[in-house]
């Protein structure tokens, strides 16, 4: 990735003009890869405000680079990540466990909380904790 990027910060949703500032593309471009990467979904609210998860910025980050400083065209960055996708499936990061703990929830890997602790995949949760988090996601949205 490029070093002239500046760094995300600890937020669990990014306004497509965060994302643009953050990632050095303009908002068309966002609203483009939308339709052309299946992997970025934004949630969309009121008036069809698009938000942005942290998974999501990191994964348009890693589109701007196959594009644009690795020279890809869209149709193989697509298939870029797919296989990098695919890869990381395939085998489990070191020390892993290979199957989520019974009884626990699994949360997208390297998913970061409003307080900005990283819960990872097969992490077990504290149902307190994921309530006060899901009631913070809820004010900040209604």
């Amino acid at each position: 990735m490029s070093s002239a990027l500046p760094p995300l910060p600890a937020k669990r949703y990014f306004t497509i003009g965060e994302v643009a500032q953050l990632c050095d593309v303009k908002p068309h471009v966002l609203r483009y890869w939308e339709q052309e990467f299946t992997q970025l979904r934004p949630i969309k609210r009121r008036g069809n405000r698009r938000y942005y998860q942290h998974h999501e910025v990191l994964m348009i980050r890693r589109i701007r680079e196959l594009l644009y400083e690795q020279g890809f065209t869209i149709s193989g960055a697509r298939n870029r990540l797919l296989d990098m996708g695919h890869a990381a499936r395939a085998k489990p990061a070191a020390g892993a466990p290979a199957l989520p703990h019974e009884g626990a929830l699994s949360i997208h890997p390297a998913s970061v909380s409003l307080a900005g602790e990283v819960w990872l995949a097969g992490d077990p949760v504290d149902p307190a904790r994921l309530r006060k988090e899901l009631e913070e996601i809820r004010a900040i949205l209604f």
